[in-house]
C-alpha cells in the first residue's frame, strides 16, 4: 500500500517535471511564401463584319491665312479709294484726247463723187460732276485736220468749177484750183452719265470750218494775179456718243456729230462774193473714234 502511494507520487512528479520542461521549450516558426501567377488567355472567335466602300474626303485647297488677309486688305483699300474719288464731286478733272474720223459733206456732192473725208483731231477737255456722282459736265476744245479727197485744177482738167466768176462790183475772177483739205476748230459741251465702265453722252457743238479756193484776180485790169478766197463759217450742231473706261485714266470713245452750213461764201481782203448764190443749207456729218487720257489725279 505504501509502495503504491510512493509510485503514485513519483508518477505525478514525473509528469509535472515533463510538463514544466515542455512550457520552457522555444517554438520554431516556419514562414512560407506563396507566389500566385495570373496569366491572360486570349480566345480567337470569328466575327462576321459587312465591309463598306472606302470613304475619302474631298481635297480642299486653302489659302494661307496671311495671303488671304493681304488680298482682302488691298481690295478694301481700292474700294475705299474709289469711294473717295466718287465723293470728291467738287473737283475738276482735265485731260487730252486724240482721234480719227470720217466726215461726209453734202455740198461736195455737187462737185465730186468722193464724199467721205478722213481726218485727225486733238482736243483738251475739262469735266466736273454735277447733280449726282454719276453725271458729268464736260467742256472740250480742239482742232481737226481734214485730208483732201479730191483736187480740182482748171489748168489740167475741165472741172465743174471752171469758168469766170464776178464780184458784186462786176470784176471778173477766173477759177484755178480747189481741194477740200482744211482745218476745223470746234468747242463741245457734253453731258455724260457714268454706269460702271460705260459713259453714254449727248451734247452740243460749235465749229468753225475754213475752205480755200484759188482764183486769178485782175491786177491793173488784167487777170494775172493768183489769190486765195476762203470760206469761214461757224456752225452749230449736236453730238451723240459713248465712252468706255479701258483703264483708270484711259477712255475709248465713239461719237456722231452733225451740223448745218448755210451757203458757201468766199471772201478775200479785196474781193468778196458767194460761189453758191442760192440760200442752200448743207449738212456735214462726222463719225469720230478717240482715245482720252485723264491728266488730273483721279
Amino acid at each position: 500500500m505504501i509502495f503504491k502511494k510512493i509510485l503514485f507520487l513519483l508518477l505525478i512528479l514525473l509528469i509535472s517535471f515533463f510538463h514544466s520542461q515542455k512550457r520552457k521549450k522555444v517554438d520554431t516558426v516556419y514562414v512560407y511564401e506563396k507566389v500566385v501567377v495570373y496569366d491572360t488567355i486570349y480566345l480567337l472567335k470569328p466575327v462576321r463584319l459587312t465591309p463598306n466602300g472606302p470613304l475619302f474626303s474631298e481635297p480642299k485647297v486653302e489659302e494661307k491665312f496671311f495671303v488671304r488677309n493681304i488680298y482682302k486688305e488691298e481690295l478694301e483699300k481700292q474700294r475705299a479709294k474709289n469711294r473717295i474719288r466718287k465723293q470728291r464731286s467738287g473737283i475738276f478733272e482735265y485731260g487730252i484726247e486724240g482721234g480719227l474720223g470720217i466726215k461726209n459733206s453734202s455740198w461736195i456732192k455737187a462737185i465730186s463723187t468722193e464724199r467721205a473725208q478722213f481726218g485727225e483731231n486733238f482736243n483738251i477737255w475739262i469735266s466736273k460732276k454735277i447733280f449726282s456722282p454719276q453725271i458729268y459736265l464736260l467742256l472740250s476744245a480742239g482742232i481737226w485736220h481734214w485730208n483732201s479727197t479730191f483736187d480740182l485744177d482748171a489748168n489740167q482738167d475741165d472741172t465743174i468749177l471752171n469758168g469766170f466768176y464776178f464780184t458784186r462790183d462786176g470784176q471778173p475772177l477766173l477759177f484755178q484750183k480747189f481741194n477740200n483739205k482744211h482745218f476745223e476748230y470746234s468747242a463741245q459741251l457734253k453731258f455724260l452719265y457714268e454706269w460702271k465702265n460705260i459713259r453714254p453722252f449727248a451734247g452740243i457743238l460749235l465749229n468753225h470750218n475754213t475752205y480755200k479756193m484759188q482764183f486769178l484776180v485782175p491786177e491793173n485790169n488784167i487777170l494775172s494775179k493768183m489769190d486765195d478766197f476762203k470760206s469761214d463759217q461757224t456752225n452749230f450742231g449736236f453730238i451723240l456718243g459713248v465712252q468706255y473706261r479701258l483703264m483708270r485714266k484711259v477712255y475709248l470713245s465713239l461719237e456722231y456729230q452733225q451740223y448745218n452750213m448755210k451757203n458757201l461764201s468766199l471772201k478775200n481782203s479785196t474781193f468778196d462774193f458767194d460761189i453758191f448764190k442760192t440760200n442752200n443749207t448743207f449738212a456735214e456729218r462726222k463719225i469720230n473714234f478717240g482715245i482720252s487720257y485723264v491728266i488730273s489725279g483721279r
